[in-house]
């Protein structure tokens, strides 16, 4: 039997795997939605490959380990009838193969979950049932997995009411999946904005950090800024100084105008051709980036850009161009980041079609041949 392993080294890669006559024995048990014996919706052989939370990396190896990812599942019908589905399994092994190693999943637990009472949040089993289908085939396919809150919309208009139901999502994933590897990694929200003050954000993500600390003390936890995780609001953020199992997100959209182009969501839909590239352009980004990494340096915190992207109806040749100088830029600093989106808008990858968006997938991921 051949053995297959994981390095956690400088790249962080050190979780062992399953050998292939364990694999066999568990996948039919996947595929059927069975749960391993006596651990209702995990997976058995994940587990097997799990060491201790106390042993797990911090979140700068763990930064290291996520690299170059994409955003995926937040707006397919899956989540609320797996027949309508999508996104399919093997897109998972696709990703992969065009050199992706994680995947941020965003979750919109209030609104596919509906019917619940105000103030409170029970997850469906069948909703929690595709979550674990998606996290278990990531990981299969050897990517990293952040499970992204994205309830953003909801919590920035009325988040006192939905405080009770934000934490108890977080109680319920943190206990379900505190046995799984390392690689998966829980956001707690997605560009906390409007009504989430600084001041409100820094409490509540404290409370919702100290019940995920609960069942899972050393897990890596993605935290951002307010306004929609801006640059310029990092040194608003509190973070407890003894956890070093925090990641910290920004995304990045600038200018709006350029990036937003054409997109009616964001009253644009008639303001098209704006061009991007000039030098003065390009010195714009790296002015940004550079405040966020000094941010980084002087708080000791890794740093991962969680969403960007140029909506679709932007000129053709700047959008590539765009992508390709803020990717380079990052890595250029050591960040992970996670290009915003698979399918839809901003779109990477043609469903339809089952092929990459070439120049935007090149643009990105450079050495890809596809």
């Amino acid at each position: 039997m051949r053995t297959i392993a994981v390095e956690w080294d400088g790249r962080f890669r050190r979780a062992r795997g399953w050998t292939l006559a364990l694999a066999a024995a568990i996948l039919p048990l996947l595929a059927a939605g069975m749960p391993g014996p006596g651990k209702s919706g995990k997976v058995a052989a994940a587990e097997a490959a799990v060491p201790a939370q106390a042993d797990f990396p911090d979140a700068a190896q763990v930064n290291r380990r996520l690299g170059r990812g994409v955003n995926v599942l937040g707006y397919d019908p899956l989540w609320r009838d797996r027949s309508r589905a999508r996104f399919e399994a093997d897109f998972f092994r696709m990703i992969r193969e065009a050199g992706f190693t994680h995947v941020r999943i965003n979750l919109h637990p209030f609104r596919d979950n509906p019917g619940r009472e105000p103030g409170k949040l029970v997850l469906r089993p069948e909703y929690l049932e595709t979550m674990d289908w998606a996290v278990d085939h990531a990981l299969r396919a050897d990517l990293a997995v952040i499970l992204d809150f994205h309830e953003f919309q909801a919590m920035a208009k009325e988040p006192e009411s939905l405080k009770p139901a934000f934490l108890a999502f977080w109680e319920t994933v943190a206990q379900r999946y505190q046995d799984r590897p390392p690689q998966l990694l829980f956001e707690l929200l997605n560009e906390p904005n409007t009504k989430v003050t600084a001041e409100m954000w820094n409490a509540f993500a404290a409370e919702a950090l100290a019940i995920v600390r609960k069942t899972n003390p050393r897990r890596t936890v993605v935290i951002g800024p307010v306004q929609w995780n801006n640059i310029s609001h990092l040194d608003r953020l509190a973070l407890p100084e003894d956890d070093r199992c925090i990641l910290v997100t920004i995304h990045y959209y600038s200018p709006f105008d350029f990036t937003h182009q054409g997109a009616a969501f964001a009253g644009k839909a008639d303001k098209v051709g704006i061009p991007w590239g000039t030098e003065a352009d390009r010195q714009a980004i790296r002015a940004d980036f550079d405040r966020a990494q000094a941010w980084a340096e002087a708080n000791g915190r890794p740093m991962y850009l969680g969403e960007f992207g140029v909506y679709d109806r932007a000129p053709q040749e700047d959008r590539v161009r765009w992508l390709s100088f803020v990717t380079r830029e990052a890595e250029r600093r050591g960040w992970s980041w996670g290009y915003w989106q698979f399918d839809g808008d901003f779109i990477l990858f043609n469903i339809g079609e089952r092929k990459w968006v070439e120049p935007v997938l090149k643009a990105i991921m450079p050495e890809t041949e596809k």
